[in-house]
């Protein structure tokens, strides 16, 4: 009976361990040091700068060596729609906005590894699409077509966001 006891204080007290040590990682107090540490390892980048802060986003950032990026759509400088009513100017115009990101960061398009491409429009993408063959010369990367309802600006046909990764 006694061992019976002895045991399962034993474990009993192991329990306890494993809970306060659980608890008090889980409790780490933010300093501005490991704030620092969690920035340096982001590395974000705003091709519109006033655009992305008035609809809230940054349109990429690299992690280590992997890189996400946000939708691109047919824009300029000042937020108003490109190629109203044309497919083909627009895709064009998300692809020269990627090609821009991805060079910011040294990277080209033989380092994507996921295109989702949402449009409004699927069988005029689709009559477009041949033209991303001069794009992905050696192959193509994963990814979704979609077909939405609307996308964030009247007049918007086509969203193209990405993944990319480098190998050093």
């Amino acid at each position: 009976m006694k061992n019976i006891i002895e045991f399962n204080q034993a474990v009993k007290l192991f329990i306890l361990t494993i809970l306060s040590f659980f608890l008090i990682s889980c409790n780490k107090e933010t300093t501005p040091e490991t704030k620092k540490e969690v920035s340096e390892k982001h590395e974000f980048f705003n091709l519109r700068p006033k655009i992305e802060k008035q609809f809230g986003y940054t349109h990429s950032v690299k992690i280590g060596n992997d890189l996400k990026i946000s939708g691109a759509v047919s824009m300029d400088n000042d937020g108003k729609l490109l190629g109203e009513g044309d497919m083909d100017v627009q895709m064009k115009n998300c692809y020269s906005d990627l090609d821009k990101i991805l060079k910011h960061y040294g990277y080209t398009f033989e380092d994507v590894t996921v295109e989702n491409i949402y449009t409004t429009n699927m069988a005029g993408f689709q009559k477009v699409s041949g033209y991303r063959s001069s794009i992905y010369k050696i192959q193509f990367p994963t990814g979704t077509w979609s077909e939405v309802k609307r996308l964030a600006l009247p007049g918007q046909l086509i969203e193209i966001e990405m993944e990319a990764h480098k190998y050093y």
